[in-house]
């Protein structure tokens, strides 16, 4: 019901398609799940943490897939059997999940781990040489020196996480 249609906007564009795959894909999985939580943490400048909210399961039951600017957890409980168990609430969820994280280019998962119920992934933006900006001397014909990658502003929007 509250999906916006960016036909109109597609047709005057070119090379943005994905931006409205990532704009209409989001939209879809917010109105969807929620399940289960998750926090996602700047920790330094370069530095990212995605910390998830798996109580009940175990290591086994969760896979981490890194793909191309795309993060993908999924939990998968194994079948137990509750025929012997008289409940009188259960208020834990106990089902299957599967949370996706588009990530910006260039970001890349360096850990993870899992204790006390939560799943931590380390994730961190490695920048190559070759995209960083270069100096360009003026009328000399040697070659141009790389700019300390601290000294470039930030990208904020909705790639930069």
């Amino acid at each position: 019901m509250n999906r916006f249609d960016f036909t109109p906007y597609r047709r005057n564009t070119v090379g943005f398609d994905r931006l409205f795959e990532l704009l209409e894909t989001t939209g879809r999985a917010a109105q969807n799940e929620n399940y289960p939580p998750f926090n996602i943490e700047r920790t330094g400048e370069n530095d990212y943490k995605v910390t998830v909210a798996v109580a009940g399961f175990k290591i086994d039951e969760v896979d981490i897939v890194a793909q191309q600017n795309l993060l993908i957890v999924t939990g998968s409980k194994q079948s137990e059997n509750n025929d012997n168990r008289d409940f009188l609430h259960m208020g834990i969820a106990n089902r299957n999940f599967e949370r996706r994280f588009q990530l910006a280019d260039h970001i890349h998962v360096i850990d993870a781990d899992m204790a006390d119920g939560l799943l931590i992934i380390t994730l961190v933006r490695e920048v190559p040489e070759a995209l960083k900006p270069r100096k360009i001397v003026i009328g000399a014909k040697t070659a141009s020196n790389v700019i300390e990658h601290d000294a470039v502003p930030t990208k904020k929007g909705p790639q930069a996480a």
